[in-house]
């Protein structure tokens, strides 16, 4: 939509009139000291809505005349990791964002990281507030847990929808007792649930992200092919060296070569791109061929400048994976030891229904995971061809 004022005669401005009239608005003197400002500033209390943030602590136990000491614990930590898992949500989405006009700026790629890097800080700052909340004995939690019913954890809208959002597939959720878990959601909730599983994820976002990868086929470069070359090289010789190797005795050389045909097993599912398709469609998988490949390259020619930043944004991502397992760990183990096997409040088997979310069905980048079953070692790695290797350094030079 254009602004009704705008003259279209003119020019538009370039980068350096742009600046010039910024340095010529700027100031480096504090802002209490401008003359000009008609800011008069804020209150710390009033800035942070203190009066209002400090009064949302309602104890349930207090309205039966029975207040629970250890009630006001248990809702702060709650409210405390909902604040978080605001900040996580603003932080993806603009990941999301940033991601979502191909091709993504290299500049940008360092926002990226750094916000990704934050989103993990706060993720292990999360799995140690279970340590404060585990100062809670179970005595002390039977004081007011039957007032909880029928709320429970799994209601948290905002830690379903950063599910959703990093990628996870509503058809691979455990069921909650028996049902979709948009069921145990209020209509509101619900909505907003609906939008963020219709809304593209951050994992297909870093799948179009890796098929870009340019280098994957350069002029005569084909990476795959050199690869591919190498591993059937490493296998082969392996297989060699126990065959020629006489200090075997018949059991270790027949386990060591089974060892081996099950590498190079592996290694052929792994060239074999209608078999990975195939897994594909299935769900067993989710980044595509190409992805993969793009994945493999930057794993293995990390030192390369160009892959640095990528390689660790790929790192990142696996991190948010493994501390949110980490986290379903540490929770279901602090149930389990503050409520052992009863029911939870919100009618779930508590403890063993937790125990079934902590596993490989809700890694969302586990592809990323098992990119290291293909790495080959530095020293075996095919040389770049020069044109390559040039197109990926960068180099600082004095004239």
């Amino acid at each position: 939509m254009e602004d009704k004022h705008v003259n279209n005669n003119e020019k538009p401005k370039d980068d350096s009139q742009i600046i010039a009239e910024s340095i010529g608005k700027a100031s480096l003197i504090e802002p209490s000291m401008e003359p000009s400002t008609v800011h008069k500033g804020v209150y710390y209390g009033s800035y942070l809505e203190l009066n209002n943030l400090l009064s949302l602590q309602n104890l349930e136990s207090s309205k039966v005349g029975k207040p629970a000491h250890e009630e006001m614990l248990f809702i702060i930590i709650h409210q405390t990791y909902e604040l978080w898992f605001k900040q996580i949500i603003h932080e993806i989405d603009s990941i999301r964002s940033i991601m979502s006009t191909p091709p993504t700026p290299e500049r940008l790629n360092g926002v990226i990281l750094n916000r990704l890097k934050r989103v993990t800080e706060i993720q292990k700052l999360l799995v140690d507030q279970i340590s404060i909340l585990e100062t809670m004995t179970s005595l002390d939690f039977l004081e007011f847990r039957n007032l909880l019913v029928p709320a429970s954890g799994f209601q948290s809208v905002q830690f379903r929808m950063i599910e959703n959002k990093l990628g996870i597939l509503p058809n691979t959720r455990v069921q909650y007792q028996q049902h979709h878990y948009h069921s145990f959601f209020s209509e509101d909730d619900r909505q907003k649930l609906e939008t963020s599983e219709k809304q593209v994820s951050l994992l297909q976002l870093v799948i179009q992200w890796l098929e870009r990868n340019p280098f994957l086929h350069h002029e005569d470069y084909d990476f795959w092919k050199s690869y591919r070359s190498a591993v059937d090289q490493i296998l082969q010789k392996d297989l060699e060296r126990v065959n020629n190797n006489k200090d075997l005795s018949d059991d270790m050389k027949e386990q060591a070569i089974k060892d081996i045909n099950k590498n190079m097993e592996s290694f052929q599912t792994l060239f074999d791109e209608k078999s990975y398709n195939e897994k594909l469609e299935k769900n067993e998988v989710r980044l595509t061929y190409k992805a993969l490949q793009s994945a493999l390259l930057i794993y293995l020619y990390k030192d390369e400048p160009i892959f640095h930043t990528p390689f660790l944004i790929l790192n990142y991502l696996t991190e948010i994976d493994e501390l949110l397992t980490m986290w379903r760990f540490r929770h279901t183990m602090m149930v389990q030891r503050v409520i052992g096997a009863k029911i939870g409040t919100g009618g779930s088997s508590g403890y063993h229904y937790l125990r079934t979310t902590v596993g490989d069905r809700y890694k969302i980048f586990l592809d990323l995971f098992n990119v290291s079953s293909y790495l080959i070692p530095r020293n075996t790695l095919p040389q770049l061809p020069p044109v390559v290797q040039q197109q990926m350094e960068f180099v600082w030079q004095l004239h």
